[in-house]
């Protein structure tokens, strides 16, 4: 059975669908992204907490908002990557610095 990574950044457009992506067809993980912008292009919501067994934030807020938020966020494993939003998407700098800090956290692209 595959572990379920939600990937997390502010407007869903450069950070966590790229992380997404580096997943494609990967064998141990299956994985969406979402936004906690409002406008974001892919909204946070309570199916996706849910769905999920990992919760990657690209930075600190969106942790913090999705424990205000979804209370049963509190009984996943949540991880903040510190990963500022200056990139574009699939820019190089991104994905290597992704890939970095999810090995860190024992999840191998």
């Amino acid at each position: 059975m595959k572990t379920k990574i939600l990937f997390v950044c502010t407007a869903n457009q450069q950070r966590s669908p790229t992380a997404e992506s580096l997943f494609t067809n990967n064998e141990e993980y299956e994985t969406k992204s979402v936004g906690i912008h409002p406008m974001a292009e892919i909204p946070i919501s309570s199916e996706a907490i849910e769905w999920a067994d990992r919760i990657v934030c690209m930075e600190e807020e969106h942790k913090e908002f999705i424990e205000r938020e979804f209370p049963i966020a509190d009984k996943k494993q949540l991880i903040v990557l510190n990963i500022p939003d200056v990139y574009s998407r699939d820019d190089p700098d991104l994905i290597m610095s992704l890939k970095e800090k999810l090995s860190e956290n024992g999840i191998k692209v």
